[in-house]
């Protein structure tokens, strides 16, 4: 039985006994690990925190352990619990963001998307989010990088925008469809916006008219992962 003050890996244990497996190497054979050892980690130390990979490889293992009881050990335990005698996707709206594990390029708008998230995140301060989503590339290394999962908020007045913050940007074929993550700044024409990478190997401004961005989205937060 689960004590009161549980911490994330003994309750992914616990859901994991329920499902048949023994022990922490059982469970890292069926999350696909060729070594227990960061699972073993998580067992010694009550500190330790699964990264975000691990949480992802669980939830699609388990698909219906309830991954908010996971991470803050709130009841239900299971999807089905949450969901019973209510239309799932009226919750799941109202409470939760949904997680697509695609590349920008792949995107044409958050929120017309026609591919099934992969999971829901329900995290408070980001929960009035449009999506999550993970990011590919080095361009904005060391403020984004590769593996990092971004909490993005759609813009719906394009003509505000706080001048040096990072959004993901979405133009037409006139800006020569870009779809990536840039810092905004302002330019001398109030028309047009600087997109820049916070990476200085990527050098070089890139100039386009406001009226050519179809899509905008700023980004609240981030995840970063940890290659254990």
């Amino acid at each position: 039985m689960l004590k009161n003050n549980s911490n994330i890996f003994e309750r992914m244990m616990s859901f994991a006994l329920e499902e048949g497996c023994k022990n922490a190497n059982d469970l890292s054979k069926r999350l696909g690990y060729k070594s227990p050892e960061k699972l073993y980690r998580l067992e010694r130390d009550n500190a330790a925190k699964p990264s975000a990979d691990i949480l992802i490889d669980f939830s699609r293992v388990f698909e219906n352990a309830n991954m908010n009881w996971v991470l803050t050990g709130i009841e239900p335990k299971y999807n089905s619990e949450l969901t019973e005698g209510i239309n799932p996707y009226e919750e799941i709206e109202d409470n939760r963001v949904p997680y697509y594990d695609v590349k920008l390029t792949e995107i044409n708008s958050l929120t017309a998307m026609e591919e099934k998230p992969d999971y829901f995140v329900s995290y408070k301060p980001f929960n009035d989010c449009t999506a999550y989503l993970p990011v590919y590339g080095d361009s904005m290394y060391p403020r984004y990088a590769a593996g990092d999962v971004i909490a993005v908020k759609e813009v719906k007045n394009k003509s505000i925008i706080l001048w040096g913050e990072a959004y993901v940007v979405i133009t037409n074929e006139n800006a020569n469809e870009i779809k990536a993550i840039k810092i905004i700044h302002e330019h001398t024409d109030e028309k047009k916006v600087i997109l820049r990478s916070s990476n200085p190997n990527y050098k070089g401004d890139i100039i386009i008219q406001k009226q050519d961005i179809l899509s905008l989205y700023i980004i609240k937060g981030k995840i970063t992962r940890n290659i254990i």
